[in-house]
């Protein structure tokens, strides 16, 4: 199938020191590239400190690359971003509202799941509450259930397997997980690797800011596990 994204050689620098002469740069991202399909899972592996979130930042359009190209075929792609917009003086309700559609959702939209939201985050009792008299657990709960609904044409997620109590973590990780078993498109990042060889259909895994290799997730999550053991 023809992408639907591509990256090539793209680089990402971040300035390095205070002083505005002879500052130098951190490459986070040296030379990624990858390309994604409609509807399949793409899984991104490596090391802390590769890049793998800054990739997603690029991806979903927060930053831009500083050198390479990316190639859209108009999608939209969002991160599985918490609390985002959230403010203490607004209801849970209120906030649901203003949260989904700085993710990307029209207003009728998280309207019309008002009830699946309230009802996912089991907030029923407290959702007409200022947030900022919510336990953080309650806001992970609130966040994570508007961010599942913004529904994107590519979803980022980036080890936000489980939120909240036990009980909560075990609901939010299996919605995610049937959310991946659909037909949506996703990027995940993770460093469990049985997780990707069950979920995803191809990894890319990054090093030392590089992709150094992309293909069936087996394939590649038995590379990287065997340089991880030398």
């Amino acid at each position: 199938m023809k992408p639907i994204l591509a990256l090539e050689h793209v680089g990402v620098a971040y300035p390095r020191g205070r002083g505005l002469r002879h500052r130098d740069h951190f490459w986070a991202l040296e030379d990624v590239s990858l390309s994604l399909c409609s509807g399949e899972t793409l899984g991104v592996v490596g090391r802390n400190g590769v890049g793998k979130t800054t990739l997603l930042r690029v991806i979903a359009g927060i930053i831009d690359p500083d050198r390479g190209s990316i190639h859209n075929a108009g999608i939209r792609a969002s991160m599985l971003s918490l609390q985002v917009g959230f403010v203490n003086q607004l209801t849970g309700r209120e906030n649901a509202i203003l949260s989904g559609m700085l993710l990307g959702a029209p207003r009728a939209r998280i309207e019309a799941v008002m009830d699946e939201i309230v009802a996912f985050s089991e907030l029923e009792a407290f959702i007409d509450e200022p947030v900022g008299s919510y336990s953080a657990g309650m806001k992970a709960r609130l966040g994570f259930s508007v961010a599942m609904q913004a529904d994107p044409d590519v979803m980022l997620i980036d080890e936000v397997l489980g939120v909240g109590d036990t009980h909560f973590r075990k609901k939010s990780a299996e919605a995610i997980r049937q959310r991946i078993r659909s037909d949506r498109t996703v990027i995940l990042v993770s460093h469990n690797v049985g997780m990707m060889k069950d979920l995803c259909d191809r990894v890319v895994w990054i090093e030392q800011g590089r992709s150094c290799m992309e293909g069936e997730a087996s394939e590649v999550l038995e590379a990287y596990e065997a340089s991880s053991l030398s």
